[in-house]
C-alpha cells in the first residue's frame, strides 16, 4: 500500500475535531481542513511528539493525584498516535518485555524485528484500525440447519469459538469476512489481553472446535490442542488471515497488508503487547475492559 493510500486511510477515519487537535498541536493554524487534502502531512503529524502530548498528556499530567481533562478526540486518533509513539520508542531499544506468565515479564531481544514490522506505514495503519474496530463489539444470534432441525446459536466478536460457528451459517460469499474477523480477534486477544487469553480463552473443547473450523490437518490437532493459548491464537490467527486472503474475490492493497500480518503475526502480537501495556490499559488509559471470563 503506497503512502497516498495510507494517508487517505487515516483521513477517512479522523473527525474534524481530530484534525483541529492535530493542527493546533503542530502550530499549523486554526484551519485544519487542508489536512484532508495532504495525506503525507497528515500521516507525518501522527508521530509528532507535540501531538502525542496533546492526546495523552505530558509527564506532569500523569503524576499521582493529578486529574487530566480528557481530550475530545476519536478512539482511532488515540490508537494511531499510540502506534506511532511505539514505533519511535522501539527505534532506540534492544529488548521488549514478553509475558512469561500471569503478570510476569521477561526481556526478549527482538526489538529489531518489531521495529521492522512498524517500519511499514501500512502496517501501522492496520494496527490502529484493528484497535479502533474493537471499541464496539458485535454480538447476536444466527440460525443454522443441523440434523434436519434449525437451531439458534449465539456469537460474540470477542469469543473466537462462537465466532467460528458463523462459518456454519453464512453463505460462501461472506466467509472471507468471517475469516478476516477471526484473524482480528485472535490478534486482539493475544496482543491486548494476553493474560486473559492464557487463563480463560480456551478449554480443550473450544480449542478442538477451532481446529475443526479452520480445517487444520488431523495430525496437528493433538499438538495444537495442548499448546499454550497464545501459541494457538498465533497459529490460528495467521491461518484465518491467510484464508481470508485466499478466498477473497478480489485482491486489494489492503488485503496485501493482511497477508503481510499473517506472515508476521507474532511480531504484530508483540507490538500490540507493548502498546497495550504502555498506553491502553494503564492508569488513566483504560480503553478496553477485559472480556468476561
Amino acid at each position: 500500500m503506497d503512502g497516498a493510500l495510507v494517508g487517505d486511510g487515516y483521513a477517512s477515519h479522523l473527525t474534524d475535531t481530530d484534525l483541529r487537535v492535530l493542527a493546533a498541536a503542530a502550530h499549523a493554524g486554526p484551519d485544519a481542513s487542508w489536512l484532508r487534502g495532504d495525506p503525507a502531512a497528515l500521516a507525518g503529524l501522527l508521530g509528532d511528539p507535540r501531538v502525542f502530548e496533546a492526546v495523552f498528556g505530558s509527564p506532569d499530567d500523569l503524576a499521582p493525584g493529578r486529574a487530566r481533562q480528557p481530550v475530545p478526540v476519536s478512539p482511532f486518533l488515540t490508537f494511531a498516535v499510540a502506534v506511532h509513539r511505539s514505533a519511535a520508542e522501539l527505534a532506540s531499544v534492544d529488548h521488549v518485555a514478553e509475558r512469561a506468565g500471569l503478570r510476569q515479564r521477561v526481556p526478549l531481544f527482538d526489538a529489531p524485528e518489531l521495529r521492522d514490522f512498524l517500519g511499514s506505514p501500512a502496517r501501522r495503519l492496520f494496527l490502529a484500525e484493528l484497535l479502533a474496530s474493537f471499541t464496539r463489539v458485535a454480538s447476536g444470534r444466527y440460525r443454522v440447519r443441523s440434523g434436519g432441525r434449525t437451531r439458534t446459536r449465539r456469537f460474540s466478536e470477542l469469543d473466537p469459538v462462537r465466532l467460528a460457528g458463523l462459518l456454519d451459517g453464512v453463505p460462501d460469499a461472506d466467509r472471507p469476512g468471517v475469516y478476516r474477523r477471526l484473524g482480528d480477534v485472535s490478534l486482539f486477544l493475544a496482543g491486548v489481553f494476553p493474560d486473559y487469553a492464557a487463563a480463560y480463552a480456551f478449554g480443550p473443547v473450544g480449542a478442538a472446535a477451532l481446529l475443526r473450523a479452520a480445517q487444520v490437518p488431523a495430525v496437528a490437532h493433538e499438538r495444537l490442542a495442548e499448546a499454550p493459548a497464545i501459541e494457538l491464537l498465533e497459529y490460528m490467527g495467521a491461518r484465518w488471515y491467510k484464508a481470508a486472503c485466499h478466498l477473497a474475490p478480489l485482491r486489494t492493497a489492503r488485503l496485501d497488508v493482511v497477508s503481510e500480518v499473517a506472515d508476521r503475526f507474532r511480531q504484530a502480537r508483540r507490538v500490540l503487547n507493548h502498546i497495550a501495556d504502555q498506553y491502553l490499559l494503564g492508569a488513566g488509559h483504560a480503553w478496553f475492559a477485559p472480556p468476561s471470563a
